[in-house]
Parts: structure tokens; C-alpha cells; sequence
């Protein structure tokens, strides 16, 4: 079972591959390949929603109160104020872009922007 600090690794390792996919979408984006930047944010949606719930899953097993310190067991509880409200952002903007409600998928797109923003800063953040 891992402790604590390989979970921590792990949890920041996915962050930064799905950011690093999320900027290579909106490259796309930048570059007028629309259908590039959906195939991507449909890879970036598989691999985000994937590591929620594996990490969901793996959290109930793992003895959170003996694998992360209280300081450690704070950062993640702030981390979740961002990757679990952005994490059920997801299904909407895959929706709203497949069926191409741009304004809609915009507005998402904002507010999902500060979200996972939150989300990489706080991933990133956390105590090893």
C-alpha cells in the first residue's frame, strides 16, 4: 500500500501531465485546429476523470489520518475545494463542446480556468 507521500507524488505527477495536455489544447486553439483541441480535452477529460476517481478509490483504502500529517491532510482538503468542483465542471464542457454551444463552453471554459488554476497551485503545493 503506499504512504502518504508516494500518493502526494503521484497526485502531483497527474497534475502536471493533465496541465501540460490542457495547455497543448488551448496551443491547438491558439493555432485554428478546433478538432485538435477536442480530441485533446477528450484525452485531458479520460485521464482527469481516470485519476478522480482512482484516486477517490485509492483514498479508501489508505488510513488517511496515518498516511498524511495534519499539515499534509489540510493542503489536500484545500486542494479538493478546487479539483472536485472542477473535476464535476468536466462533463459540461465535454458536452458543450461536442455539441458546439460556444457561448456556453466559454462561460465554462472561465470559470473552469480558475478552477483548475486553483487546482495546479494547490496540487503542486502539497507537502511531500
Amino acid at each position: 500500500m503506499p504512504n502518504g507521500p508516494q500518493i502526494i507524488l503521484t497526485l502531483k505527477v497527474l497534475v502536471v501531465v493533465v496541465t501540460i495536455l490542457l495547455l497543448a489544447s488551448l496551443v491547438a486553439l491558439a493555432l485554428k485546429r478546433p478538432r485538435l483541441h477536442g480530441h485533446i480535452n477528450t484525452a485531458f477529460f479520460v485521464l482527469t476523470m481516470a485519476t478522480v476517481v482512482g484516486f477517490e478509490a485509492l483514498l479508501q483504502w489508505v488510513d488517511v489520518a496515518s498516511a498524511f500529517d495534519p499539515a499534509a491532510r489540510a493542503a489536500l482538503h484545500t486542494h479538493l475545494y478546487f479539483s472536485v468542483p472542477s473535476a464535476l465542471l468536466l462533463p459540461a464542457m465535454i458536452i458543450s463542446g461536442k455539441m458546439r454551444l460556444k457561448r456556453l463552453h466559454l462561460a465554462l471554459a472561465v470559470v473552469f480556468t480558475v478552477l483548475w488554476t486553483g487546482t495546479v497551485i494547490t496540487g503542486l503545493g502539497l507537502p511531500n
